[in-house]
């Protein structure tokens, strides 16, 4: 009868801890993201930068993040310069334009550099899963600002 019942709490405790294991597992993420960004300017006369950015240092948005409801609305407070990331990896772009007008070489020379860079990310394990453009261009005789901004969304498995 005690044989029983050892071996009745020995069976409960062997469960219990797969399923507490299986719990713990199941709460950590499953997938990284990550996000390039591609920023080229479309600035008149070439003057503008543009660049291939991504990250190599990590940020938890809830460091960052505050809840606000009707009876607490408290500004966030989180410094600028705890959000600001200065370990990134940095890829020189061509510009959309130079003095006679768009330049279709820096286009296609731009594609090659993006089409690199997504190439080794798919071979290093991440699955393209989204892409995202914008652009912010002339608004006016005054505006001389301009830029055409790409995200490429990453996922891999952990």
């Amino acid at each position: 009868m005690k044989k029983s019942i050892l071996a009745g709490i020995f069976a409960f405790a062997a469960i219990f801890s797969v399923i507490a294991q299986s719990e713990s597992e199941n709460t950590k993420p499953k997938f990284e993201v990550k996000v390039i960004t591609s920023v080229e300017s479309i600035v008149p006369m070439g003057l503008g930068r543009s660049r291939l950015i991504s990250a190599n240092a990590e940020r938890d948005y809830r460091e960052f993040s505050s809840d606000q409801t009707e009876e607490d609305n408290t500004r966030n407070k989180s410094k600028r310069k705890d959000i600001r990331v200065k370990d990134f990896e940095e890829t020189k772009l061509l510009n959309f334009y130079n003095v006679t007008g768009i330049r279709f070489q820096n286009i296609a020379a731009n594609d090659a550099v993006i089409s690199s860079k997504l190439t080794s990310m798919l071979a290093n394990g991440w699955d393209l899963i989204f892409v995202t453009s914008a652009v912010e261009s002339d608004a006016g005789e005054t505006d001389e600002q301009g830029i055409f901004i790409t995200r490429y969304i990453f996922k891999r498995r952990l």
